[in-house]
């Protein structure tokens, strides 16, 4: 076969499967279609297939296929994490800057401390956690903040699915996460800070203010049909210059829809686009991000890593809002519901603990403990959220 059939045939692979799994297993309550594509990307990959069927596995994921769909897969995951950065509110943030200020500092300060203080832990037990470019703090920090983290986009899909989205609670967790994500791209520019190349990162940032003031200008006098195809040139831009600073593409990717305003686009067209980038091309990143997960530290001591994480993010998530509700004055069991909602993790948390692979922060198997915990903490909101929200209703 040549290399376009063995691209289409993995290109089947990765969209029939996870499909035929979630409708014939009717998953969507404890495992929406993205989760299932998380899933099944991790046993096609090397560390599942590939050590079944080491031979298919070489011939259908060749070299050559490898490159195209990382190809793909890059984009995708630049467009996913613009649009993250477009939902931002942080207008609305600013106006109950006091309850969202609070709420999203001991929602993410929880998991941090009890995250650090895991991977701290995991260097403690054994060797061949932390990447060979990083320093202690540096893989430390980088664990920590995994387990502190809220994937925004993954949370308006099960707020939309748990029929919330558009509701008071529904605003109200969004309005905390949009501050958390915000703080999770600030560290991850501390974490992969480069001193030899500050220059240039300090000349990107510069750089990146004086623009995005001349691009906000532009797009205030364009239609929206011209918005979307400037505000995806700049993307590029954005992304190719924090990339060329040692800052990380997905870095540069944030920041471009960060700056932008939500109602420069009508809603419904946001939200299509979300959809559509999610079914056309986001299962190509799932399917990378599976090929990047190893076992050769043995399967047992990853997932005692795994369950580790789990616990730390889903414990000091639930503690730090439990904190916050109290400070504040919710109402009862409010603070139950939101810390569930907010320890949701997935595609962001992937997407960060790519980069910190990418970055030598981590190795391949804390990648895949960290992979496992983030599928673990996704599948279990919906179960646990959705008998609460009846009882209100």
């Amino acid at each position: 076969m040549n290399t376009t059939e063995m691209f289409l045939i993995a290109m089947a692979i990765i969209l029939a499967v996870p499909y035929l799994i979630w409708r014939v297993g009717r998953t969507d309550y404890w495992a929406p279609l993205v989760v299932v594509q998380i899933v099944v990307g991790i046993v096609l990959g090397p560390g599942v297939l590939g050590k079944i069927f080491p031979d298919y596995y070489a011939t259908v994921f060749a070299p050559p296929v490898i490159g195209a769909l990382n190809g793909i897969a890059w984009w995708a995951v630049m467009v996913f994490v613009w649009l993250a950065g477009l939902e931002l509110d942080l207008h609305e943030v600013w106006r109950r800057r006091r309850e969202c200020g609070t709420t999203a500092a001991l929602a993410l300060a929880g998991p941090l401390i009890v995250g650090c203080a895991a991977a701290v832990g995991m260097l403690a037990w054994r060797g061949g956690w932390m990447g060979e470019a990083a320093e202690p703090w540096q893989f430390v920090l980088g664990v920590g903040m995994s387990c502190a983290v809220t994937a925004l986009p993954i949370l308006i899909l099960l707020l939309e699915k748990l029929d919330v989205l558009r509701e008071p609670l529904g605003m109200r967790v969004l309005r905390y996460a949009s501050l958390d994500d915000v703080a999770i791209w600030g560290v991850l520019a501390i974490i992969l800070l480069d001193w030899k190349r500050v220059g240039h990162q300090a000349a990107f940032l510069a750089g990146f203010a004086v623009a995005a003031w001349l691009f906000r200008r532009l797009m205030r006098r364009l239609k929206e049909t011209d918005r979307w195809y400037v505000g995806l040139i700049w993307l590029a831009v954005c992304a190719y210059g924090a990339d060329w600073s040692g800052l990380h593409y997905m870095v540069g990717a944030f920041l471009a829809g960060a700056i932008m305003d939500r109602d420069w686009f009508a809603l419904e067209h946001v939200d299509t686009l979300r959809h559509n980038v999610l079914l056309v091309v986001m299962p190509v990143f799932f399917l990378s991000t599976g090929l990047r997960t190893n076992w050769s530290m043995g399967g047992t001591a990853v997932f005692i890593a795994a369950g580790v994480l789990l616990v730390a993010s889903v414990g000091g998530k639930l503690a730090g809002v439990g904190l916050a509700g109290k400070l504040l004055g919710w109402r009862r069991g409010d603070a139950w519901t939101i810390g569930w909602l907010l320890q949701t993790k997935a595609l962001i948390m992937i997407i960060f603990v790519n980069i910190l692979l990418d970055r030598q922060v981590i190795t391949s198997e804390t990648f895949t403990a960290l992979l496992l915990m983030a599928v673990a903490s996704t599948m279990l909101t919906v179960p646990i959220v959705a008998p609460r929200l009846k009882q209100l209703v």
